[in-house]
């Protein structure tokens, strides 16, 4: 897959294309439908398939301060688009003077000059250019007129639940990991690097990484959850991972703590992720060192259990 930052960046002499639009955060259930159809539509057509993502999210750039938590972390983004067989992912820097473009503009620059759209596949609540003026209508009409078609793919829901990255954010902000699995397609993710902590659980025991995420990262509510801890080269391990503020000791600074279960070495300094797959309780403060350990058992102990499910 052909990455390039900006539009501009598409290289000289490129050909035709089907291409789709999107922020694509979590690249989801949903996302993964239409970023499917692009490729098949693409790919009958005999041309080329582009993804069109934005960097930062759209929303701090038009009300600073509102980035919402993210799902995927730009090169984890990548790399679930490129699974999908995607030919070229365009990252456009989302600044104040592009969020300013026209909607007619965009299309013309950025579709028809640059990328050469033979056709644009977008879900059906798509909007674009200065102040979202631009709906699936005007693209429709301005694609008659520059020689593009436009497909509206319709949303994906299960039941009466519409997948969004939305929806999920919500999901991973109550600590219901499994419903934002579902929706997901696979476990969520948060990534970082192991920094030094307290060293607190290796003094009762379960010596934790301590995982440093970024500012935006959708880390899950406060609680104890059993995941796959993911490093660098693709080894999966399971881990029991608490997300709190350690209040038996009267903590103060949120954490992601992973326990790996029946690891020894050292992972100090490296970047890992943790895929939660299952809520396992709440936080809770304790009276005493005794009693947490035995709950820290209980814990691995379940841990082990849905892992093994």
């Amino acid at each position: 897959m052909q990455r390039w930052r900006g539009y501009d960046a598409a290289p000289r002499g490129w050909g035709r294309s089907v291409v789709t639009i999107g922020v694509f955060d979590g690249v989801h259930r949903g996302h993964q439908e239409i970023i499917g159809h692009t490729v098949k539509r693409a790919r009958e057509l005999g041309v080329q398939s582009v993804v069109m993502t934005f960097d930062p999210h759209p929303s701090e750039v038009v009300r600073p301060g509102s980035h919402p938590p993210v799902l995927t972390e730009p090169a984890h983004k990548a790399e679930l688009i490129e699974q999908l067989g995607v030919d070229a992912l365009c990252v456009q820097p989302f600044t104040p003077d592009f969020s300013r473009v026209p909607a007619e503009e965009f299309v013309y620059d950025v579709l028809v000059s640059h990328l050469h759209a033979s056709l644009v596949v977008v879900g059906e609540n798509f909007r674009f250019g200065h102040r979202a003026a631009g709906d699936i209508a005007m693209l429709e009409r301005l694609g008659r007129s520059f020689g593009f078609g436009t497909e509206a793919a319709p949303l994906l829901a299960d039941d009466s639940t519409v997948f969004s990255s939305t929806y999920i954010r919500a999901c991973v902000d109550a600590g219901d990991v499994t419903a934002a699995a579902r929706a997901l397609g696979r476990p969520h993710r948060v990534e970082g690097v192991v920094v030094r902590g307290d060293r607190r659980g290796r003094e009762l025991g379960f010596p934790t990484a301590n995982l440093l995420t970024s500012s935006y990262a959708a880390v899950p509510a406060e609680g104890v959850y059993a995941a796959w801890l993911v490093r660098g080269h693709g080894e999966r391990l399971p881990a029991a991972v608490s997300i709190g503020t350690n209040p038996t000791f009267s903590g103060q600074e949120r954490r992601v703590e992973a326990f790996v279960l029946d690891f020894s070495g050292d992972l100090y300094g490296e970047r890992l992720s943790l895929d939660f797959v299952a809520h396992l309780r709440e936080q809770r403060t304790y009276s005493g060192i005794e009693p947490l350990v035995a709950q820290i058992n209980e814990d691995v102990a379940q841990t082990r259990e849905v892992l093994a499910g």
